[in-house]
């Protein structure tokens, strides 16, 4: 090979690899102008969404759950005041990152149309706002009822028409039930007179058993709001003999992973610890007891000191998604807010509407009471009534005077009550269960915006409620 055909090969490598760069260095300088122009374009127009989350089915079951926004950019904070929900519903608002979560802090209604608006949503630099604007639909509602049979005792799940009943477990003698998120734990009773606790999934499939303090009987099961925890009271079959156990109560994990776990006493320090009622107090770890001595104490299983509030006759209920609690004290109802200890009388309603029954308070500061017209010791009229914060009262369930009025209990949303009833309650002899009931019972569905009965449903022990029908 000459010297002279190198070095034109040479030349023309080195003229081929300017050329090159010179090419490379054009098409960089495009994708920047390129990437300047759409960095642009994004800061013009706002943040964009990319992915919205959101569980509609949680959301009508549990409070807490999230709508969650994800957008282009990163985002300022967005303040609650920026974000409307329609049909309204109480919120919080928190901003990470580019997503914007909305949390609602009670479950929302069923069957219903949700509107989330975000105005004037910005990136964290700056540059053009947007409204954001998303929809979801929530799914109708399913619950579970309890019905009892001469030939067996049947949990079933159905939605609000009553139409659709599915047995999900069967056993021959069920005391109680209770619904969380994720399971089902039902208590039951066997030939020798002792407790069981079964848990399984929602549709009853993989049944496994829950361990109890010993042999003995569960009453009182209650499951917690959030999460996977339940209590119950327990009683030692050998009752009466020295050092045995009498109405103590114990919490339990329904986890998998602790499902195996013992449970957990829950004392009370220095005094009575048999409990005759008690609740778990939502959003929180702590626990009411109501003791075989009256008093009427705070406990909070992590260790936190007890609290007194007084004795007490019975605790009427405590409002979904808040800390008030509604007992009965020798000389009437009162409402106490369990996160400070502050007790406040209830509004009186009109004599004419009767006297008060049971009060269960409701999470927007109204109580949902009985009230009852009576001819000496007749009772000749019982009414439900939804009453405000200055004793106005409107009536949204009225009972025959033929039948008694066992329970109420109240969805999660708030929407619908549910109305535990014996018909013709002097011809309707109780059945032979731990937990005695009439043989008939019926549970009314009432819508509590109008008072309109949506359905009538032939069973008990409606998974809304968070404690059993207590006679």
């Amino acid at each position: 090979m000459s010297t002279d055909a190198g070095s034109r090969r040479a030349r023309t490598r080195r003229r081929r690899s300017r050329a090159f760069l010179g090419a490379f260095a054009i098409v960089i300088g495009v994708l920047a102008v390129v990437g300047l122009a759409g960095a642009a374009v994004s800061t013009a127009q706002g943040p964009r969404v990319t992915k919205v989350s959101i569980d509609p089915d949680a959301a009508v079951n549990s409070a807490g759950s999230r709508m969650i926004v994800t957008t282009t950019q990163s985002l300022a904070e967005v303040d609650p005041t920026q974000v409307t929900v329609t049909p309204a519903a109480d919120i919080t608002v928190d901003t990470s990152g580019r997503s914007v979560g909305v949390r609602f802090a009670l479950p929302l209604w069923d069957d219903t149309e949700y509107t989330v608006t975000i105005d004037g949503v910005t990136g964290v630099g700056g540059g053009a706002s947007t409204t954001i604007t998303e929809t979801f639909h929530t799914p109708a509602l399913q619950t579970y009822l309890l019905l009892r049979g001469s030939d067996g005792d049947t949990v079933f799940q159905t939605d609000l028409t009553g139409e659709q009943g599915v047995p999900v477990f069967t056993d021959p003698q069920i005391e109680d039930f209770r619904a969380t998120a994720s399971h089902l734990v039902i208590s039951t009773l066997d030939d020798n007179g002792e407790s069981h606790l079964i848990v399984t999934d929602l549709d009853g499939a993989n049944a496994r058993e829950l361990p109890l303090p010993g042999p003995g009987t569960v009453s009182n099961l209650q499951s917690a709001d959030r999460g996977n925890l339940i209590g119950y009271t327990f009683t030692d079959a050998d009752i009466g003999a020295s050092g045995t156990r009498e109405s103590m109560l114990y919490t339990a994990s329904l986890a998998a992973a602790q499902a195996e776990d013992a449970p957990t006493p829950i004392t009370r320090t220095g005094g009575e610890s048999r409990v005759d009622d008690w609740r778990f107090v939502p959003g929180t770890d702590s626990i009411l007891m109501l003791t075989f001595d009256g008093a009427l104490t705070l406990v909070s299983p992590s260790g936190g000191a007890p609290v007194a509030l007084g004795n007490a006759v019975m605790i009427d209920g405590i409002a979904r998604g808040s800390t008030t609690v509604v007992i009965e004290r020798v000389d009437g109802p009162v409402a106490i807010d369990l996160s400070t200890a502050q007790e406040q009388a209830l509004p009186i309603t009109d004599p004419d509407l009767g006297q008060t029954g049971s009060v269960l308070p409701l999470a927007d500061g109204t109580t949902l009471r009985s009230l009852a017209l009576l001819d000496g010791f007749t009772v000749t009229s019982t009414t439900v009534n939804v009453v405000d914060d200055v004793g106005q009262s409107r009536p949204v369930f009225s009972i025959d005077p033929a039948d008694t009025l066992l329970e109420t209990c109240v969805s999660p949303s708030g929407r619908y009550a549910a109305f535990l009833v014996a018909p013709d309650a002097v011809n309707n002899a109780y059945d032979g269960h731990q937990l005695p009931l009439p043989e008939r019972v019926q549970t009314h569905i009432v819508s509590l915006t109008d008072g309109t009965e949506v359905v009538a449903l032939t069973g008990f022990d409606i998974s809304w409620c968070q404690n059993p029908p207590r006679l």
